[in-house]
């Protein structure tokens, strides 16, 4: 079964720039950069991205494309019986993540229905707080909004790589940044929105720590869906006449893009109306609605607002589920039909302990966390740095060879070559081993 490659490079670079903007960049980075120095941690954060993040996105492209398979196969391929279960956890991890990211994606599409009513619109914390934890631990609701969700992006990869994925991508990516734009503009207008920019942008060296150090690292390489196995499989669909290093400067450029135009977005309406930067998750459904609230036309915004968060949603949970559906193609030679619904299933299943956890199920709880709380700490702060530690070493020791084959064919070793083996080989284990050791 010859397997499927994307129909442009402009798809493929859309559809991996999609994957790495999620909700996170519409409401953490814009908390987390505030926080932690402003201009600072964007200066560190960019410079962590461009290097260790852009050697390790090179490293997983190329092994997708040399071994034309998904992320176990590509792993048994190129380093043989000792390998695949790196890959293995690659697809684990998405398939967990998508397992409890869905119930939020449903989440965004029930406050789309919110705003459209006008329910939320009052500027009253307390009251949005009440109907946004009255949600979501109500035992039903979320649970049928998590099941459209996951049928909204189940649609996308039975359409296929091309059919489904790309053409998505080619149209919800702009959408996405036209919508951005428009809430930027409309709140850059506001009284006292040039307080929040400032915060945003006005660099404060003397928060660089340890921690935010930790936390800039931890937040590119997961900005960027590095050690999960996505970059692998949207790489093993990249044409031998697409060059893999300008395709992932642009993939990094747009990732970085969306980030910073999130703290465009959110930071200075925010501080217009005098609600807290450091909201954390509440920032998007809780303090937004009340900033909405007090704008003229403020439901459109709320609709345009969750619209947005809707769409950055959907394009991350399509690369979700298609790294597992390729794996599940490509292991068990399964049509794609039966293999996303397949996933799909297990997928909503899983949901369904992780969304309960929040209400009726809240006090059963492994090691003092609900099911919501664990899968999240488990992938984020334990799997993906693992894997990615083991990527970094697949790639800069066990495969080198393969690797510079694939991003520059003819024995050329360029000094950026060089200097991502030396990424790869030295400073990207030493730096995850250290955001490893500090999650536990």
């Amino acid at each position: 079964m010859s397997r499927s490659q994307w129909g442009s490079r402009l798809g493929f670079i859309l559809a991996a720039a999609g994957s790495a903007i999620g909700l996170g960049a519409i409401w953490k980075f814009p908390y987390v950069a505030a926080t932690n120095g402003g201009g600072a941690f964007l200066f560190i954060y960019l410079l962590i991205c461009l290097t260790v993040g852009l050697a390790l996105m090179l490293g997983e492209m190329a092994l997708g494309r040399a071994a034309n398979s998904n992320a176990v196969g590509s792993f048994r391929q190129l380093g043989g019986r000792a390998w695949p279960w790196v890959g293995f956890t690659g697809v684990l991890v998405c398939f967990l993540i998508y397992s409890f990211y869905s119930v939020v994606g449903g989440w965004t599409i029930a406050y789309i229905g919110k705003s459209l009513s006008g329910s939320i619109l009052t500027s009253d914390a307390k009251v949005l707080g009440d109907t946004f934890n009255g949600f979501i631990a109500d035992p039903v609701q979320p649970l049928i909004y998590h099941g459209l969700f996951a049928g909204l992006t189940l649609a996308v990869v039975l359409g296929g790589v091309q059919k489904g994925i790309e053409n998505l991508s080619k149209f919800l990516m702009p959408a996405l940044f036209v919508l951005m734009l428009v809430l930027i503009v409309r709140g850059l207008t506001l009284p006292g929105a040039m307080d929040g920019l400032l915060y945003f942008l006005t660099p404060d060296f003397g928060k660089v720590t340890g921690t935010m150090l930790v936390d800039a690292m931890g937040l590119a390489f997961f900005s960027l869906s590095l050690g999960m196995g996505v970059m692998i499989t949207y790489g093993s669909y990249v044409g031998r006449d697409t060059p893999l290093l300008g395709s992932s400067l642009w993939v990094i450029a747009l990732t970085v893009m969306t980030c910073f135009l999130a703290g465009l977005m959110v930071l200075p309406a925010v501080f217009a109306f005098g609600f807290d930067p450091s909201a954390g998750p509440g920032l998007t459904f809780i303090t937004m609605p009340a900033v909405f609230a007090q704008m003229a036309g403020g439901q459109l915004f709320a609709v345009l607002f969750f619209c947005l968060l809707l769409v950055a949603a959907l394009t991350s949970s399509v690369s979700l589920l298609e790294v597992v559906v390729s794996a599940v193609m490509d292991e068990f030679k399964l049509p794609r039909r039966r293999a996303a619904l397949l996933v799909s299933a297990g997928v909503f299943l899983l949901g369904i302990p992780a969304s309960l956890s929040l209400g009726i199920w809240r006090e059963y709880t492994v090691f003092g966390k609900g099911v919501f709380d664990l899968l999240d700490y488990i992938t984020s702060n334990l799997l993906m740095p693992l894997g990615e530690v083991l990527l970094a070493v697949f790639v800069g020791w066990r495969v080198w060879p393969v690797v510079q084959g694939e991003l520059a064919p003819g024995g050329h070793n360029p000094l950026w070559l060089r200097a991502m083996r030396g990424f790869c080989r030295y400073l990207a284990p030493v730096l995850i081993l250290g955001i490893l050791v500090h999650n536990l």
